[in-house]
């Protein structure tokens, strides 16, 4: 009897000294921006983020056509359908603007982000 309860402690200690070595990180919950593409135009055009943290772009699409929203500089491509939503987790960003838009229509689907550091 005393030999199980030694087993099932020895069994036990790896997962026991792991969750002191390395505790479980709390999620923290990320700010939604939202954007509507209507007339092959994003609606706002332009969004403020605060400089490194994460966040998420999330983009209805009210046009009849299929579109995408693209961003060289913040490293995501995402195709969206006629009357669905998306959503793309971005960041974080150093301070500066970054640009995002319709490769599908790139002459009038353009937007920018401006990543502002906290004062």
């Amino acid at each position: 009897m005393e030999n199980q309860k030694m087993k099932r402690l020895f069994a036990a200690l790896p997962l026991l000294t792991g969750m002191y070595l390395f505790p479980p990180v709390q999620a923290q919950a990320q700010t939604v921006f939202h954007l509507t593409l209507k007339d092959h135009h994003f609606e706002p055009d332009h969004l403020s983020v605060p400089a490194g943290e994460r966040f998420i772009i999330e983009l209805e699409n009210q046009d009849s056509t299929t579109d995408e929203l693209e961003s060289y500089d913040m490293k995501f491509e995402k195709i969206i359908v006629p009357g669905s939503k998306i959503r793309v987790h971005a960041g974080p960003l150093h301070p500066g603007q970054y640009t995002f838009f319709d490769d599908y229509h790139p002459d009038h689907a353009k937007g920018t982000v401006t990543a502002e550091a906290k004062p």
